[in-house]
């Protein structure tokens, strides 16, 4: 799960250093994927530091049946084993988790407890998040990986007037969620997981997952992980070091309804009501990931999110150009088209601790408009930043990010075809006419403790409704003319992995949301969050 970002924040460190190499444009990784990458990095060990050292031996605790063995539990630096055998498997209880692994290594199986709670106070009060469930992977014979989760998500705030902090038209990076009825805050669960059959060349499944596609640390304008976690078709092959390729077809909740869907209730003894549906929506989409050599990668591919009444089967050949298929099922009838899209992404390593990434995503181009005497603009966004890390201290990072979405970008006429998925934006969380930057500090110095001072500067510039007959005057506007919503936050975040999973945190947190208009503060900030607000965060959680 990419939630799990302190393992990704040490694969990203010890790629930026050159030890390892990591595809940092799809995400997330499977767990023999990084397992595979700590076992490279402890095969170079000599270019680690004792922190690094530590930090990788406890790491590889967590991806040991990935590795073939089982776990051993740390406590105040001393190892006490903890496991237990019978004629056919070991196991062993640790982090807390219970780990089977049998004396064939034909299957291996961890169990693992969900829980949490995080305490943010500010003047508006105090807001609780509790979260608790399970998760269960397995592997089956070096071939059939099987996992599954469940989390069951409470917000809470007595007296606070709507405590739900993420919804589809806030502007904020905070993972989307779809609310269950309640009278109080915002109830939600997270079921997640899937089945793959994989050999060392890929992979071919089903799962429900988040995804973010485009080399990032913020947030993606590609594919971010904004939305909540959807259905999907998947294929990823590798067959080489420096080539892979990955295809997925998702099914969107399209939070439109259908008015010609729709089911018949008895509501009395003599009268029916009509219950509708949502409309269908899908989406295909690939890449094709190029690293020549360990100091450069490139990605290109395309997508189209599309609404028919059933699957189309032509978005199910991986290896397409989705938009030239669109126009052979469309132009036809002289239909309307379906909502494609086109990207790109790269990523340099010029130099040992210094890392330059970029990304590109293209909604709608015309080479016309790029002509001084035309005034409409393309419709796309852009995305550029850089890491440096571990020199000239050990354990210190300083990270940037720079996006821009012109006006129009992610939207569409239709409301069906938009890009979105459960109403929340697929791409950067700015949505369009919109830029934003980011700035880190970000320090190691001992194991499993990472201190962070963020800052993000975060403007909305003016809203347009993507009206068919206007688009052509929509897009002649000035883009990042008029600002009319803003947000700056400086957060400071310590964060320590007790043991494997297991996390504690503090924040502090000053963040100043403002509008010209009210209607503007209401529509893209939460409540809890308008104006100054000076937020203290606290939470302890098991399994994260």
């Amino acid at each position: 799960m990419i939630e799990y970002t302190e393992i990704y924040d040490f694969l990203e460190e010890l790629t930026t250093d050159g030890v390892i190499q990591t595809n940092a444009a799809i995400k997330p990784y499977t767990r023999d994927y990084i397992a595979a990458r700590l076992i490279e990095a402890q095969s170079r060990d000599s270019l680690l530091n004792k922190r690094q050292k530590e930090d990788l031996q406890f790491y590889l605790q967590d991806y040991a049946l990935e590795c073939d063995t089982l776990p051993t539990y740390y406590s105040y630096g001393h190892r006490h084993v903890t496991q237990w055998m019978t004629k056919v498997s070991n196991l062993s209880l640790a982090d807390p988790s219970l780990h089977i692994l049998t004396k064939d290594k034909i299957f291996k199986m961890r169990v693992r407890p969900i829980l949490g709670m995080d305490l943010m106070y500010n003047k508006k009060g105090l807001l609780m998040h509790r979260w608790y469930g399970a998760e269960i992977q397995m592997d089956i014979a070096h071939h059939v990986s099987i996992w599954g989760s469940i989390r069951d998500n409470s917000w809470s705030g007595q007296g606070i007037d709507g405590s739900k902090i993420t919804k589809p038209a806030y502007l904020n990076n905070l993972a989307g969620v779809q609310y269950k009825e309640a009278n109080y805050g915002g109830d939600f669960s997270d079921s997640r997981g899937g089945i793959s059959l994989y050999a060392w060349w890929g992979s071919i499944g089903v799962q429900r997952e988040r995804i973010t596609w485009g080399d990032a640390q913020h947030c993606s304008n590609i594919l971010s992980a904004h939305n909540p976690a959807v259905p999907m078709f998947t294929i990823q092959i590798t067959p080489c070091k420096w080539f892979q390729f990955d295809y997925f077809h998702a099914w969107l909740p399209s939070n439109v309804i259908d008015s010609t869907y729709w089911y018949s209730e008895q509501q009395t003894a003599t009268g029916t009501q009509r219950e509708y549906r949502p409309a269908n929506k899908f989406m295909a989409a690939n890449m094709f990931t190029f690293m020549p050599c360990k100091y450069i990668q490139f990605g290109i591919g395309n997508s189209i999110v599309y609404a028919e009444r059933n699957v189309q089967a032509a978005y199910f050949i991986p290896i397409a150009f989705y938009k030239s298929l669109d126009h052979l099922l469309t132009k036809g009838l002289a239909t309307e088209n379906q909502n494609s899209q086109a990207f790109a992404t790269i990523t340099v390593r010029p130099t040992d601790h210094l890392r330059l990434y970029g990304s590109f995503f293209i909604d709608e181009f015309k080479l016309s408009r790029m002509k001084k005497s035309d005034p409409q603009h393309n419709l796309y966004s852009y995305l550029v930043g850089f890491n440096w890390s571990g020199w000239p201290v050990k354990g210190l990072a300083l990270r940037g990010e720079f996006v821009r979405s012109n006006i129009a970008t992610y939207e569409h006429s239709i409301k069906v075809l938009d890009y979105t998925s459960n109403s929340y934006q697929m791409g950067h969380y700015m949505g369009s006419n919109a830029q934003s930057i980011w700035l880190q500090i970000s320090y190691r110095p001992t194991r499993s403790l990472r201190l962070t001072l963020d800052y993000t500067n975060d403007t909305k510039y003016t809203a347009y409704d993507y009206i068919r007959g206007d688009i052509g005057k929509i897009i002649s506007e000035k883009p990042f003319k008029n600002a009319i919503w803003r947000n700056d936050e400086i957060k400071f975040r310590a964060v320590y992995e007790v043991f494997n999973n297991c996390y504690a945190h503090v924040d502090a947190a000053f963040n100043y949301a403002r509008a010209n208009d009210p209607a503007d503060l209401a529509k893209y900030s939460p409540v809890y969050l308008q104006g100054k607000k000076l937020t203290l965060t606290c939470g302890l959680s098991f399994g994260f």
